[in-house]
Order: structure tokens, then C-alpha cells, then sequence
């Protein structure tokens, strides 16, 4: 490789550690990825190569230098992560706090699967950022104009028959049951912006069985809470995507709210999809939660009842 051009960038000790990586694994993705060189002379890193090649490189560099400042653990994943936001320039999804970024190696993996595949389908318990990370790249996504809407579907279980009676128009009948959502739009746009775009028609969020007739082209979609959906309801949406669109579809197969847990389509789907072309599957575990410590040993014993149960 040409030396060409050089540029350096004055790191941290442990920030030079972490984009270099064990026996330069990390170095060596990046160098691969913009056809740089990159050197680690102490004090910092050097890179060398043509200018727009040294400009992809540096701003993954410098992702990973943030994370390394958070005290987040740097892996291949994160690496490739940084490479991907650096050579979409749209960078890293923003929330209302700054950049959301992996704090765990699974949802490092889960943030690169959302980048390189057109379905994905991210399952694990509560608390591992599944949704809301979906939503972040969605959200990412959307402000760059690489697609034109934000569509959210979750399956409604807990309103069976009582929708119908709820006061107020549709709109007032579904929101309650797509709380959780709105509280993740909102974190990742901010209060005006989500109302603005939800006007326009650029976000919508409505229960799975509003998706049927409808061909979704260039957009962006998150099916949540999909262990909840039937397997009939799993195909019918998953063959709402049309031109131009990409799907999150997010789940814990251990929390089926369905009368017949059986009919679940998520685990299903994941079944029969796995491998399939465009297609990736991120497993989170209890070491992804990200809520209070607590939750994660809450999950760990409830798990523990359920084994030495037998279910």
C-alpha cells in the first residue's frame, strides 16, 4: 500500500490501544476498509493514504475514541460498527442526549446487522435495547433521506375486543398500547420534531393488523413485541415491504401474551429465515441489559425457576 499523504491524530493512551487492537485487528479492519495505513506511534494514531480516504477513517476512529472515553469496551463488531456510520455519512443516530451508541458487544453486533441487511431480527429479554436502538437507526435513516417514512407495528394482544370500546378516535384507541414506542420516539427526536414528522406522515405507529393491503416502499419498519403476532399476522407483514424498505423485527419468544403460545409467529419466522439472503438474526442476552443492574438478576432468577421447572 502507498504511504501517500499523512495525517495524525493525538489520542489517549488506551484510545491508541482500542483502535488498534489485539495483534492490530482493529487497525487492519479499518485499513481494509478505506485503503489507508494506519500507525500507531505513541501519543496517538497516524494515518496515511488520499485525503478522503484518511477522512472516512478518521471519523471511525474517532467514534471509537468516544466510546473507549465512555469507558465502553471496544470489539470487531464496535470496529465495524464505526466503519459503517464513517462510510454512510450519516453517522451515528442522534437522541436528544447526543449519539446513541452500543453499550454492550450484542448490541454492537445488532447496530452493524441493522447497517448490512435489509430484515433483521433482534430477540432477547426486556431491557437490551432491541426497540430502542431499531428506532434510533430508523431514526438515523430518516434524517439522511435514505428513506422517506418511520413505520412501527406491534401486535395490540392486551386490547383483544375492548379497542372497540375505548373512548376517542382510532388514533386515541391504539396510542395507549404503543406507549412504549412513543416514549422511544420521543427520546430519539424530541417532543416537537416527533410531532412535526408524525403530521407529515413521515412516522407512523399502529398495530400490525393496520399493515394488511398495504405495500410499505421506502421505508423503514420495526415490527415490536413480535412474539406477540400470529404466524399469520408474521407473514402478512413480512411481505408488506416493497421498494426501498428495511425491517427490524424485535421480540422475547420467552413472553408470549397469545392465548395459544404455539401460534407465536416470531420463533417461527426466525426458523425458517435464518440464512436466507439479506436476512440477519442478533440474539441478546441477560449481559445486554442495559436497564438498572437489578433487572438483569431479576431476569437471571426468573430463568433459573423456569429451568429447574422444566419450561
Amino acid at each position: 500500500m502507498s504511504r501517500g499523504p499523512s495525517e495524525f491524530l493525538p489520542l489517549a493512551d488506551d484510545a491508541v490501544r482500542a483502535v488498534a487492537g489485539p495483534g492490530g485487528r482493529h487497525a487492519a479492519l479499518i485499513e481494509d476498509a478505506f485503503h489507508v495505513l494506519v500507525e500507531t506511534p505513541g501519543g496517538g494514531v497516524a494515518l496515511n493514504g488520499e485525503a478522503k480516504a484518511r477522512r472516512g477513517a478518521k471519523l471511525a476512529i474517532e467514534t471509537l475514541a468516544k466510546r473507549v472515553a465512555s469507558r465502553l469496551e471496544i470489539t470487531p463488531a464496535d470496529v465495524r460498527v464505526a466503519i459503517d456510520q464513517a462510510r454512510s455519512g450519516h453517522g451515528p443516530a442522534e437522541g436528544r442526549r447526543g449519539a446513541v451508541a452500543a453499550k454492550t458487544a450484542g448490541q454492537a453486533r445488532y447496530l452493524e446487522a441493522l447497517e448490512n441487511h435489509d430484515l433483521v431480527f433482534g430477540l432477547g429479554p426486556a431491557g437490551t435495547g432491541k426497540t430502542f436502538l431499531a428506532v434510533a437507526h430508523g431514526a438515523s435513516l430518516l434524517r439522511s433521506g435514505q428513506v422517506e417514512r418511520l413505520i412501527v407495528a406491534r401486535p395490540a394482544v392486551e386490547a383483544g375486543e375492548r379497542l372497540g370500546f375505548l373512548p376517542g378516535d382510532l388514533t386515541e384507541k391504539v396510542d395507549p398500547y404503543m406507549a412504549p414506542v412513543w416514549e422511544a420516539m420521543t427520546d430519539i427526536f424530541g417532543g416537537e420534531s416527533l410531532r412535526k414528522r408524525r403530521e407529515r406522515g413521515e412516522i407512523e405507529v399502529a398495530p400490525i393488523a393496520f399493515m394488511r393491503g398495504r405495500t410499505l416502499g421506502h421505508a423503514f419498519v420495526i415490527v415490536d413485541e413480535a412474539q406477540n403476532a400470529s404466524r399469520l399476522q408474521m407473514k402478512m407483514v413480512l411481505t408488506r415491504l416493497g421498494e426501498g424498505s428495511r425491517m427490524a423485527v424485535t421480540g422475547d419468544p420467552t413472553q408470549i401474551d397469545l392465548p395459544n403460545p404455539g401460534d407465536s409467529g416470531l420463533a417461527h419466522a426466525v426458523a425458517i429465515l435464518e440464512g436466507v439472503e439479506g436476512v440477519a438474526v442478533s440474539r441478546f442476552t441477560n449481559a445486554d441489559i442495559v436497564r438498572h443492574p437489578l433487572v438483569g438478576r431479576i431476569v437471571q432468577a426468573y430463568d433459573a425457576d423456569a429451568a429447574r421447572r422444566g419450561r
